[in-house]
């Protein structure tokens, strides 16, 4: 029996919605973002903004998380959730911590604060404990991190260094810029091209290698 064009597009059809099923691919590939600024329409937010259009253009769903807008305290380290049991804190963690789930890209963007990261971002990425002591859900995701701070040499590399160090622990993949850590600028950061063009490639390897990890996990036959 010959396969017409109309068999051939449900033939093709079933095909995805099979693989789907299985688990093998999925329909639309999420990236995150998590701007750790405390100021709204900020530095952070702005680069944040640039990396995830790079998401966007690629046909990537994106989704912003901003932390001037959320609330989240502190971990009190209470032990419920090494017990099985949800946080007793009364807050947004739930929809950030939903939102971490569902991507496939995690961007983390931060001002410098004392050579550091803001402690709204740190107090957030405390509050992720479930998610490594209940079988390390963002295990294989891949993550890259974003810094502004006052000067050229203003404790960024230090900030990225930070929030890399908690993709790691969290098992997830890291990907840099072209040269070095990430996306790394200083302040007016719609001025500073080099570092709008740190962010930009950062934001394309995190697409690249989602994509390619997606391609390979989408093949029948296993690794």
């Amino acid at each position: 029996m010959p396969l017409t064009a109309a068999s051939s597009s449900a033939f093709q059809n079933n095909y995805i919605l099979l693989r789907q099923l299985a688990g093998r691919v999925k329909e639309n590939m999420m990236v995150v973002g998590i701007c750790g600024s405390p100021r709204k329409g900020g530095n952070s937010e702005f680069l944040l903004n640039e990396a995830l259009a790079v998401a966007g253009e690629r046909g990537f769903e994106t989704e912003k998380l901003l932390l001037s807008e959320l609330k989240a305290d502190y971990c009190s380290d209470c032990g419920d959730c090494s017990k099985g049991r949800p946080c007793p804190k009364e807050d947004d963690m739930k929809a950030i911590l939903s939102a971490l789930e569902r991507a496939d890209g995690i961007i983390v963007a931060s001002p410098v604060y004392f050579g550091g990261m803001t402690a709204q971002l740190k107090a957030v990425l405390d509050r992720t404990i479930p998610l490594r002591r209940q079988n390390f859900r963002l295990k294989g995701k891949v993550g890259c991190a974003i810094s502004v701070g006052g000067s050229r040499n203003g404790g960024q590399e230090k900030t990225l260094e930070a929030i890399q160090a908690w993709m790691h622990i969290q098992g997830m993949i890291v990907v840099g810029d072209d040269a070095h850590f990430g996306g790394i600028a200083v302040r007016p950061a719609a001025e500073d091209r080099i570092g709008r063009k740190t962010v930009v490639a950062s934001a394309n390897k995190l697409c690249d290698l989602i994509e390619r990890l997606e391609k390979k996990n989408s093949c029948w036959g296993g690794d």
